[in-house]
């Protein structure tokens, strides 16, 4: 129960020396309305350090201030109701902070902190593991050369039971407040103007980076901050997205994972030789357009499908996914993911990860239904906790008895109305500026590659964003980043992606008359 748990809030519904460069220096700012207790498991809502340091970035020396600390929510008559723990990196050698982007950074879970993409992806400093991503020890941290600090500052932010994030007190009505997906987006849209507000950001070019569930809260974010705080955004990334409240019952919710089954088996080797053969970005469009233009339709007729073409359609899915035809028939021609990530090697004695395919698996027995836990949650857990601990404690100089959350209690999770694939259209549409970029591995069965491009399909119907609108695949799984390869190409990626989103001076936001 707790590992499937740890699973659920990763993606909701639907992630010798041990420092390289130690801060320079450091310094506590008072709290604006409290003396700081350095030493306490009670929560202090509005105290920071800072530390100094610097970075090598693609042959560059980067030196940046870091600030760590929390920022208060406010309930309506201004009384704080929680504290919000974030981590803002500035680069210290920039004189005009109006024309530097600024990138916001949120996870997902909902119930997970900002450690996995700090340490893991986009921040100066990097968790260690081997190139593909796997546990080493000793434990501990590095400089990361292909941090997108050299381009943008950026601020990682923990909600509400989160990191180092708490409610003021146990009579906080944190449900209300703080647990569902419009509550997440409503005071967290808050908590963003005043840290902009603090840090005198208004002037510049800003951005939202989500990976998980933090693909709803940013995309619903976009349109918060432009409806109720008219704050207007120049970019969003969607790392790894779910569903985005996007209907997808019946059919569609069937086959789309099978491009997914597909890319898995191929890593595994396990498909026939005529694919296997083939690489895995040849392979893949064959089985997209088998996926829409003949599973689809197969799958929506249902018991009306005459047995010969029932089997016709179970020898290929079974031929793209691994398995066999007479499970896929067992099945209905639709397979669980959870029985394909048991079953795909079941003969070979391993499971397959959820999150990321390339992770094995050992169950006590080979029979069953579905992996006793998750491979690859263990794998990660197993690096960063250590990491992010050391981190933030030893090295930001942040003194607390807290327990670093990195799973919180946030549930039940209210996830009514989610709506917010439609909300980022709109921000969009209203925002002549604002581009998305999304992120994916294929080896991600959580949020699966080919779901994220049905999210572009469905989000713009009629075409008109597609021109804003850019879509890339990972040879990695949920969190692509944390295979060497993978880590630079995408920060690369974002590095030239918030360049080129960043306006040139004085280039108005605006719509020409054709299309």
């Amino acid at each position: 129960m707790k590992q499937a748990f740890l699973t659920l809030i990763i993606c909701y519904f639907a992630f010798t020396g041990t420092y390289a460069q130690k801060p320079v220096t450091s310094e506590k700012q008072p709290p604006r309305d409290e003396k700081p207790s350095s030493l306490s498991r009670g929560l202090n809502v509005d105290y920071q350090v800072v530390t100094n340091g610097q970075v090598t970035i693609k042959g560059q020396r980067v030196p940046y201030k870091t600030t760590a600390g929390t920022i208060p929510v406010w309930d309506e008559e201004g009384k704080p109701v929680a504290g919000v723990f974030f981590t803002y990196f500035e680069r210290a050698d920039v004189a005009d902070r109006a024309a530097r982007p600024l990138v916001i950074s949120f996870n997902g879970g909902p119930g997970t902190a900002s450690v996995w993409m700090m340490i893991g992806y986009t921040g100066p400093r990097i968790l260690k593991v081997d190139d593909e991503g796997y546990p080493v020890q000793p434990y501990g941290i590095k400089d990361n050369p292909n941090s997108i600090l050299d381009v943008a500052d950026i601020v990682y932010v923990d909600p509400v039971n989160t990191g180092f994030s708490r409610p003021v007190n146990k009579d906080i009505p944190v449900s209300k407040l703080f647990f569902g997906v419009n509550a997440d987006i409503k005071y967290l849209a808050d908590w963003i103007n005043t840290f902009v507000s603090r840090y005198n950001r208004w002037a510049s070019p800003k951005y939202l980076i989500g990976e998980s569930y933090g693909t709803a809260r940013v995309s619903g974010l976009a349109l918060e901050l432009q409806n109720a705080h008219w704050m207007y955004l120049n970019g969003v990334i969607l790392v790894s997205p779910t569903g985005l409240g996007i209907e997808r019952d019946g059919p569609a919710q069937g086959v789309l994972k099978l491009p997914y089954f597909a890319a898995t088996a191929w890593y595994h080797k396990v498909l026939p030789a005529d694919l296997q053969k083939k690489d895995l970005t040849d392979l893949l469009p064959e089985v997209e357009t088998f996926t829409i233009q003949e599973y689809l339709p197969a799958l929506a007729l249902g018991g009306s499908l005459s047995d010969q073409k029932r089997k016709e359609i179970a020898a290929k899915v079974a031929r793209y996914s691994g398995l066999s035809e007479t499970a896929v028939l067992q099945q209905n021609l639709d397979v669980p993911t959870n029985f394909f990530w048991k079953e795909l090697l079941r003969d070979k004695g391993h499971t397959i990860g959820r999150l990321d395919s390339r992770y094995l698996g050992m169950d006590s027995k080979d029979a069953g239904i579905g992996p006793e836990y998750n491979a690859e949650l263990t794998s990660w857990l197993h690096s960063f906790t250590p990491a992010i601990n050391m981190f933030m404690r030893e090295e930001l100089n942040y003194k607390t008895d807290l327990k670093y959350y990195m799973f919180g209690p946030t549930f039940p999770w209210d996830n009514t109305n989610n709506h917010t694939g439609e909300n980022l259209r709109q921000a969009m549409a209203q925002n002549p500026y604002l581009h998305l970029l999304v992120q994916s591995g294929y080896y991600d069965g959580a949020c699966d590659y080919f779901n994220a491009k049905y999210n572009l399909w469905q989000m713009d119907a009629s075409g008109k964003l597609k021109d804003r609108m850019e879509w890339e695949g990972y040879r990695s799984g949920h969190m692509m980043y944390l295979r060497k390869e993978d880590l630079a190409t995408s920060n690369e990626r974002l590095r030239k992606f918030i360049q080129k989103s960043t306006p040139k001076n004085s280039e108005p936001a605006k719509y020409s008359g054709s299309r």
